[in-house]
């Protein structure tokens, strides 16, 4: 049976931690109170010229083919700017390549179970042959008698099994395994790239905004810094004074810098996962996490999570192949017949012979040297593995619901403290303007608390994008990230339907319904999902949390 891919890589799909933190800001970037208002992020903030020696030669730039995505329809070359998250959902639902990747690997996989099912089925194999033969015997020393001649011949084999004993039984559970675990998969990557989406589209946003609040930092730096410099003329403050401005003011303008560099490497990370450049970012549409409390999250995604009905489906067929080698002990019973058309003479055509010949060929395994006892060993031990690795998913299912909704928490009831801040900030430092116009302020703490209301203005943005991506990350830990539950009337793929239109494909009707049934009474139960075996990944949350309204 063949061995699909480790299932450490399905882990690697665990996608709740990694997207949290790539959507996390640098302590240098964030955005503001604005980050739910549209902002401009369509033009490229850096412009670098391709220098002399960088000038393409040799081979042309790959050609762009059009070509049909998994619903029937061909796209353009050029797409239009995304401008809502509804958008970039869309598109990349349709035309991201690692999903279609995985949707083409589930469709492959679909095609093991007809392959395995038509093992039930008759086989018949023709051959035939045009052969010249030469003899030559010396009967005394010196003197040769022989004979040569064409002659063809002709010859067909047809082999029925009857009773495997689980051979082919076990086989077919194997493939139905694959098919399903190759399904399973194809939801990880979809809860994995439509949870980049939401990550890319926020960070666009965050960072778009980030730029504002830099460009408004700098604003007031250099007004501020002109009206010291007509204070410092009249010998209001001191060059010291002056120079403490300019040296924020410079700052600024590195922050700045940094923050339109931070937004083309987000303009990069949209284009790569939706597949469009963005236009003016509308604020995207409120997710409902559906859920009011970490226990129910658990139970949620206990039953739906894709990562754990992978694992299930991966333990299902190492346990079939756990029945093929057991199955390897036992007889096979074969009905088999052959038809030849010959020749009565190997060197003439002219006399011709048949022969019909129909046959039960009973086979028996004896002695292998303890080849099947090994390899029967070693399937019993990799489904043991697979068998633990259910408890693994499990438990790491629940590491990210929990990571997710611990930081969806802490971020809805982080917000309104920030909002308080900021407009505390901004009081302060209205008000330390004033106070250092009369003279009960020095200049740097004016500068010291233009500082904290900047810092103040991005904790607070990246508290509003946390907040968003926690909960599509939530949604995808519990299994329930899909394109169509994100926007409304989208057209779902359906990778079920495609395993229903093939799975019969390999039965001849009547016989392998019939001998199925018959061989597969020697296997054990491999359809159903085994129980959990880890006392950690059955612990529930002893003290509910409740999850905040968002105001």
């Amino acid at each position: 049976m063949t061995r699909i891919a480790p299932f450490a890589a399905v882990l690697l799909a665990t996608v709740a931690s990694a997207a949290m933190a790539q959507t996390r800001p640098d302590t240098s970037s964030g955005a503001a109170a604005a980050a739910v208002a549209p902002q401009d992020t369509a033009a490229a903030p850096l412009t670098v010229e391709r220098p002399a020696t960088m000038a393409r030669v040799g081979r042309p730039l790959l050609a762009y083919v059009p070509a049909e995505d998994d619903f029937g329809v061909t796209h353009s070359a050029a797409q239009m700017p995304v401008t809502t998250l509804a958008q970039a959902v869309a598109l990349a639902y349709r035309g991201n390549p690692r999903l279609q990747a995985a949707r083409a690997d589930a469709r492959s996989a679909d095609y093991r179970y007809p392959a395995a099912r038509s093992q039930f089925g008759p086989s018949l194999s023709v051959s035939g042959a045009y052969n010249f033969t030469r003899n030559r015997s010396e009967v005394l020393p010196g003197q040769w008698l022989g004979a040569q001649g064409f002659t063809s011949t002709a010859g067909a084999v047809l082999n029925q099994p009857l009773l495997t004993f689980g051979r082919n039984s076990a086989a077919a559970a194997g493939a139905l395994a694959e098919s399903q675990f190759a399904r399973d998969s194809l939801r990880v990557t979809e809860a994995d790239v439509m949870l980049a989406i939401v990550g890319s589209y926020v960070r666009l946003q965050r960072e778009a905004n980030a730029v504002t609040i830099a460009k408004q930092n700098l604003e007031l730096l250099d007004r501020q810094y002109r009206d010291n410099a007509e204070r410092f003329r009249v010998r209001d403050i001191t060059s010291s004074d002056l120079q403490q401005i300019e040296t924020r003011v410079a700052f600024g303008r590195a922050q700045v810098t940094n923050a339109l560099g931070q937004l083309g490497t987000a303009q990069g990370a949209f284009l790569r996962d939706v597949g469009a450049r963005p236009g003016t970012l509308a604020a995207p549409d409120v997710i409902d996490v559906k859920v009011a409390s970490l226990v129910q999250a658990l139970a949620v995604a206990e039953v739906n999570a894709p990562l754990v009905r992978a694992a299930q489906a991966r333990e299902k067929v190492s346990r079939a192949a756990w029945e093929a080698t057991k199955a390897e002990s036992r007889p096979r019973l074969d009905l088999q017949g052959t038809a030849d058309y010959g020749t009565l003479t190997p060197y003439s055509d002219r006399a011709r012979t048949t022969q019909l010949v129909g046959r039960a060929v009973l086979t028996q395994p004896l002695i292998d040297s303890g080849l099947r006892n090994a390899r029967r060993n070693e399937a019993a031990q990799a489904n043991q593995a697979d068998w633990r690795l259910i408890d693994d998913a499990v438990r790491a299912t629940h590491q990210s619901v929990t990571e997710a909704w611990n930081v969806l928490t802490a971020a809805r009831a982080s917000l309104d403290h920030y909002r308080v801040a900021v407009d505390a900030a901004q009081r302060a430092y209205d008000g330390a303007q004033l106070q250092q116009r009369a003279g009960d302020r020095t200049t740097l703490d004016v500068l010291d608390l233009a500082r904290d209301l900047l810092n103040i203005r991005l904790s607070y943005n990246a508290a509003v994008a946390d907040e968003y991506v926690a909960r599509a990350a939530l949604l995808a830990a519990m299994g329930q990230l899909e394109a169509p539950l994100l926007v409304p009337g989208l057209a779902g793929y359906d990778a079920d339907a495609h395993f229903r239109r093939v799975r019969g494909k390999g039965d001849v009707p009547l016989l392998t319904p019939l001998l199925s049934r018959i061989d597969g009474v020697a296997n054990g139960d491999t359809m159903r999902d085994r129980p959990l075996r880890d006392p950690a990944a059955l612990e529930a949350v002893a003290a509910p949390v409740p999850l905040q309204t968002p105001r």
